[in-house]
């Protein structure tokens, strides 16, 4: 059972590190955000305990500290006994380089540093929620001795579970690279975009490791990466129950890849296996960490903020879905990696092909805030892609198109009217700017400007013919 969140921290004083030169206070509670490596709590001292909290499994925290001299680094981490929160300690760069993941409470760990540097500290929650305290020794001066370990690896790779099927081409061991600069791939589902995979991902992989995530299916993507991205290794993983998503083999795969790619399947599938576990928080952690995540079919849809979560139910199309915001099928979940590039969106693949304009406008109109649900984040904005199309989107929030279809961003403004929406009638959604974008053309999420000029569109379910204008697309 999962706990409300606590902020109970007491009164902290300042207590203060001297060094030979100046006095400097040291951290000992954190300030958010902190919540990937470039925004980590710097000022953390050895030996002093730092007070923080995690609101959720997917809330992370970082902390930063300058080691003076090879020797030992000692991690430890006390939480509530009712959670189950670890740590990971990393280099600069690279995966990391020792853990605690295990169910001990205090989660403690040493490490022997093999020079001076800047070290990063990553605290995660495996079940619960609430208040830690976490502490870090290290040396503080130089000329120290130690030494010894800095492989840049999770430690070995872990024995391979029963009945986990996982297919390797490539170097086994972890190559330590970072990519050149973190991006999200998402692709519209049937052919795969080889121009996206060649142009967008192979510069910035620089010869990392490649794991495929799916629940069923085979290891085709094997030969087509290892051809296409040049990379280390290329992994798939046929992770379809949650202890096989919770195992120390899948989480070190996937935390030492530098390309996480989610192949078609199931969505719902996808979130009943994975949410909560081991991977999910893998993943999340390649991609604070500057690595590339992509998707494709039903990999597209996990990546999104909100996700079309039909779990058995005959998926509906967008005929049934601008009737009633409440029909059966009508089901979401939310946050499975909580991305920050996508939030408050919802994807789409198959686009064009399957009619989902209407179906996506409903999802938008239902999510977005209405008085009868639970209110999301504004504006909503839609990402819709056909199939043999892709979008990648840059660390500065930049997307560019590439493939043989289009790219639909669908975004809310002022003039959105959410004139209907009600369970048990047809939806009346108006005043959305629709931008279409082909191969080359781009679009700037922070600042809503793309190449292409948008259109305004809408639905009316009351309407045989519910589009408007009649052709959306």
């Amino acid at each position: 059972m999962r706990l409300p969140p606590r902020f109970l921290l007491s009164t902290l004083s300042i207590l203060f590190a001297v060094t030979p030169s100046h006095a400097q206070a040291c951290l000992t509670g954190e300030v958010e955000s902190n919540d990937g490596q470039s925004l980590a709590n710097a000022g953390v001292c050895s030996g002093t305990a730092v007070q923080g909290a995690l609101s959720s499994r997917s809330d992370v925290d970082w902390y930063s500290f300058q080691v003076a001299a090879a020797g030992p680094i000692a991690i430890s981490l006390s939480h509530a006994s009712s959670n189950d929160f670890d740590w990971y300690l990393f280099q600069s760069t690279g995966p990391s380089v020792a853990r605690g993941t295990t169910a001990a409470n205090p989660e403690t760990g040493t490490f022997n540093a093999p020079a001076a540097g800047t070290y990063f500290l990553e605290v995660v929650s495996f079940s619960g929620r609430g208040s830690y305290s976490v502490t870090a020794s290290f040396p503080t001066t130089g000329g120290g001795g130690g030494g010894g370990g800095g492989a840049c690896l999770d430690g070995p790779r872990p024995p391979l579970p029963s009945g986990l099927v996982a297919a390797l081409v490539g170097d086994p061991a972890d190559r330590c690279v970072t990519p050149s600069e973190p991006g999200l791939l998402l692709m519209g589902g049937g052919s795969d975009v080889d121009a996206a995979f060649s142009t967008r991902i192979k510069p910035r992989l620089r010869g990392g490791d490649v794991v495929v995530l799916r629940t069923t299916g085979t290891d085709a993507y094997n030969p087509y990466f290892l051809g296409l991205l040049a990379p280390d290794s290329v992994e798939t993983l046929i992770v379809d129950t949650v202890d096989k998503a919770n195992s120390p083999y899948v989480e070190w795969a996937v935390r030492t890849a530098e390309l996480v790619w989610f192949a078609g399947g199931d969505q719902s599938d996808y979130l009943n296996q994975w949410s909560g576990t081991r991977l999910q928080a893998a993943v999340k952690h390649v991609h604070d960490s500057g690595g590339l995540i992509g998707g494709t079919s039903a990999g597209l849809a996990v990546l999104g903020d909100v996700i079309y979560d039909p779990d058995g139910v005959t998926a509906v199309i967008s005929s049934g879905a601008v009737l009633d915001p409440c029909g059966s099928a009508m089901l979401f979940s939310e946050h499975f990696l909580d991305l920050p590039e996508l939030a408050g969106v919802i994807t789409e693949p198959h686009f064009h092909q399957r009619d989902r304009m209407g179906r996506i406008l409903s999802f938008m109109a239902r999510t977005g805030g209405a008085a009868s649900f639970t209110p999301h984040r504004q504006p909503i904005t839609g990402i819709a892609i056909d199939e043999a199309t892709s979008l990648f989107i840059d660390h500065a929030g930049r997307g560019t198109v590439d493939g043989a279809g289009s790219v639909y961003v669908l975004r809310e403004d002022a003039g959105t009217l959410r004139t209907t929406v009600s369970c048990g009638k047809p939806i009346v959604y108006g005043g959305v700017r629709r931008t279409r974008l082909t191969a080359g053309g781009t679009f700037d999420f922070p600042t809503g400007q793309g190449s292409a000029s948008p259109t305004v569109i809408g639905i009316d379910g009351r309407q045989a013919t519910f589009y408007t204008p009649a052709n959306p697309y």
